[in-house]
């Protein structure tokens, strides 16, 4: 079998020239054989257990205190036998999008507390931290540096020149792809800009950008990072002519950076996030075993949110049977929600354009934004939908017991699928659309964003009758049922089956004791269902179900158990 280091020596010499990558080989392998990292044993990198929440720093707040004591004291108060990863979304000092546009890397932002913070969080949780690693802040140190002309930042960034065509590039954006800047000898020069005119990129043609950006991801793992996130991945490597996105160099990073921590640190995990359509998205897993252990399951948010307003699951049953990841070391990381918005190029190819115009109408409906990219046709189509979740499903004018039993169907969706689950704070926690935040920044994102009293919270999580409350119980009471079955293990057997004309999706798992059998009705009247299955429980409530016949209420759904000792 071939070692990690050689697997870092084949992937220098894939990227760079040879004479680039003997030097680039040995000065990184003198850095891995000096680091001292501790020893983690773990069996697998997943089991049924793992659950992660995703949150920021500060999207809970108390006077008086740093916003990350504040996260520290509500995680382990609340989710401490609920969730086993907290992934705290960039803390590091930034310069704009909510933190994606990163100061300095090796930092805590000061707003928000220290690494002494991180740690304490660490102590009874595994943490996913972000690598922001596409671009970095134009007020950067190693920015400001690289202006200068200081040889310790030459040619960390990427420049082109202005009149390059660059028409093919695949934009994320709709804004310039170049941004000039004026260095401090005067000569003005263009900075690749893929995000923003602050987000500059950076160049790994540059082997002097690589071996920084390794020391990064190392730093993180002494930090406690078990997991690593890989932001906007796919446009790292840039190849006038080309598209700019998933190219081959780009895989040979991820895979070095993979050989890497296999070699110091083989107990974490990397994920990527690809915004794409699926096929594209799982090209990071590479073969099972030299690339990403997890990838964003991408797809799920926006055909799961169209399957729910239109009451049918015929595409999304087809769809979770195609779901398949190379190996035992790899799975999805399977959300509804996050920090951005719901993107919808990843049901390119699955949903027809008339399809996806009705659910751009529906957010539009319900309160939400759309955001845009450009295409290289000079068009521009959307690219993502900017509203809450909890919003999204229900409708804002819609009864709340309707709106939450809608929404907890698609959570119950999530939790049952194969892979690892995430839950977006802002979902735990049943949040509406901040349009407030959202028209006082002027940023569409900022409707999913919002910041929380965390007294507040607590007072309404404590009150099993309030909005949140009974959000937040569903979540728990299945997270722990779903901990406890070892059918809900990311690798066990899956198969999904539309029943009653596509009102109804049943999905199985199943591991070598028991078997689940989740029913989802997702219409808003009653479905009867009759299954030919041996004797069962409901796992969420310990009801029996001797003969198969099952009655879903509206949007309801049921977990079946069947023994097989």
């Amino acid at each position: 079998m071939i070692t990690p280091s050689e697997r870092i020596y084949a992937h220098l010499h894939q990227i760079y020239s040879h004479d680039a990558a003997e030097n680039t080989y040995r000065r990184l392998m003198e850095v891995l054989g000096s680091l001292k990292l501790p020893v983690t044993p773990f069996e697998s990198y997943f089991s049924e257990r793992d659950v992660t929440l995703i949150t920021y720093g500060d999207t809970l707040y108390q006077d008086e205190e740093k916003p990350l004591q504040t996260l520290r004291r509500f995680v382990s108060d609340y989710l401490k036998s609920v969730v086993s990863t907290v992934h705290i979304l960039p803390f590091y000092p930034y310069s704009s999008d909510d933190g994606f546009s990163v100061i300095d890397y090796y930092a805590v932002d000061e707003n928000l507390g220290t690494w002494d913070d991180i740690e304490q969080i660490s102590r009874e949780f595994k943490m996913m931290f972000d690598a922001v690693i596409n671009h970095m802040s134009s007020q950067s140190p190693w920015f400001t540096g690289f202006l200068a002309d200081d040889p310790a930042y030459r040619g960390l960034f990427f420049t082109e020149s202005l009149g390059t065509d660059l028409s093919g590039v695949t934009r994320p954006r709709t804004t310039p792809l170049l941004t000039e800047f004026t260095k401090t000898s005067g000569a003005a020069v263009h900075l690749w800009t893929t995000f923003s005119a602050d987000q500059i990129d950076l160049d790994y043609r540059s082997p002097e950008t690589l071996l920084r950006i390794v020391d990064v991801l190392l730093f993180y793992v002494q930090h406690g990072a078990q997991v690593i996130r890989l932001d906007a991945i796919a446009y790292m490597w840039k190849e006038v002519g080309t598209s700019c996105i998933h190219l081959p160099e780009t895989h040979a990073i991820i895979q070095l950076f993979r050989a890497v921590l296999d070699h110091v640190a083989p107990h974490v995990i990397l994920i990527t996030e690809t915004n794409v359509p699926h096929e594209e998205n799982i090209s990071y897993f590479g073969n099972g075993a030299n690339e990403a252990q997890m990838v964003y399951n991408f797809t799920l948010p926006p055909l799961l949110l169209y399957s729910i307003i239109t009451g049918g699951v015929h595409k999304l049953a087809a769809w979770m049977n195609t779901l398949s990841t190379p190996s035992p070391q790899t799975t999805f990381f399977n959300f509804t929600a996050s920090h951005d918005g719901i993107g919808v190029r990843p049901v390119e190819g699955i949903l027809e354009p008339s399809e996806l115009e009705r659910l751009v109408h529906h957010v539009q409906n319900n309160s939400g934004r759309i955001s845009y990219k450009n295409n290289p046709d000079g068009s521009r189509s959307p690219y993502e939908l900017n509203i809450t979740y909890v919003d999204a499903i229900g409708g804002v004018d819609g009864p709340s017991d309707v709106q939450i039993r809608r929404f907890m169907l698609s959570q119950a969706v999530k939790f049952a699928l194969a892979g690892v689950p995430a839950v977006y704070i802002h979902s735990l926690l049943g949040s509406h659309n901040n349009i407030e935040g959202m028209l006082r920044t002027g940023h569409n994102r900022t409707i999913n964003r919002a910041r929380l009293d965390a007294r507040l919270i607590r007072g309404e999580l404590n009150d099993p009758t309030s909005f949140r409350g009974r959000i937040f119980r569903m979540h728990v009471e299945l997270l722990n049922a779903r901990s406890k079955s070892p059918a809900f293990h990311p690798k066990a057997e899956q198969k999904a089956t539309a029943l009653h004309n596509g009102r109804v999706l049943m999905l199985e798992r199943e591991a070598e004791t028991e078997k689940i059998v989740a029913l989802y009705n997702f219409t808003g009247q009653p479905q009867a269902v009759q299954l030919a299955i041996p004797p069962a429980v409901d796992l969420l409530t310990g009801k029996p179900f001797p003969d198969g016949e099952v009655t879903l209420a509206p949007y309801g759904f049921h977990w079946l158990r069947i023994s097989k000792s």
